[in-house]
This record gives C-alpha cells, structure tokens and sequence, in this order.
C-alpha cells in the first residue's frame, strides 16, 4: 500500500494505475505479492480515466507465465473524488474475476481505499474485504 499511495499522491492530480499480482491462498482469500506501477496512457482524460501500459501488462504476464502467481487485479486512483467505482469503472471492468482497488486522493493527499469486484454486464458491483499486512507478519503467522 506504500508504494501505490506514493505513486496515486506523485500522480495527482491525474489518476495513477497499476497491477496487482498474486495468488489465492487455498481458502478463497487473494495474496498481493507484487504491485507494478504503470504510467496512465489515457492521454484525454487523464485526470478522471485511467489506462494501464498494455507493454506493463504483457511484460507482467509474461514474467509470471509458469509461476504460481497471476495478475489479480489492479488499482488507480480517484483525484478528489471517493473511492469508489465510477460508472466509467464499471463500463470498462472487461474481466469480472479481476480485483479493483480504488485509492481516494483529495487535495494530494491519498485516503479511502476500497476494493471490489465489477461485474460490466450484470452491473454489478461487488465490495470485497481488505486486509493490509507485511510480509513479516503474515510468515510469523504462518
């Protein structure tokens, strides 16, 4: 969460966006191991769309081919606005097994985080739970 309140204050006032990667963790629960950054190459509207580096993504895709980990989902931010899905977000949520986490940043400053799963053709969406924790927390629990 570090590195993407970095990244959504250093962007702002335009949305930032990135991926998630990780895997399940056998009990329906995902695991974030990896966040990679992307510029935002909406070159409109940046300041309220936000699109991914197609070369980040399939660069991502191909350095996890093979491994236990996948793209899970990503993230960007909502530049004085709420964390939470615009109607915009849900028109363009292509894959509906993919997380969204939304980062608020008012006034430069990152707040509210949500996550969720957007499904576009049932318009649906789906707040999911968050739970933030170090790595070395989660190997003292293990």
């Amino acid at each position: 969460m570090n590195e993407i309140t970095a990244f959504a204050e250093a962007a702002y006032p335009d949305e930032c966006c990135g991926l998630l990667a990780g895997h399940g963790d056998g009990a329906g629960d995902l695991i974030v191991t990896r966040v990679v950054a992307s510029a935002n190459v909406n070159e409109v509207r940046s300041h309220d769309r936000f699109e991914v580096d197609p070369k980040v993504r399939f660069d991502l895709m191909r350095e996890l081919d093979g491994g236990p980990d996948r793209i899970i989902g990503h993230y960007h931010s909502h530049p004085d606005h709420p964390a939470k899905p615009s109607g915009h977000d849900l028109d363009m949520a292509f894959e509906p097994d993919l997380v969204w986490l939304i980062l608020s940043v008012m006034n430069g400053r990152a707040g509210e985080v949500t996550t969720h799963f957007l499904d576009r053709e049932q318009r649906i969406v789906r707040t999911v739970g968050l739970e933030i924790t170090s790595e070395t927390n989660r190997e003292k629990n293990e």
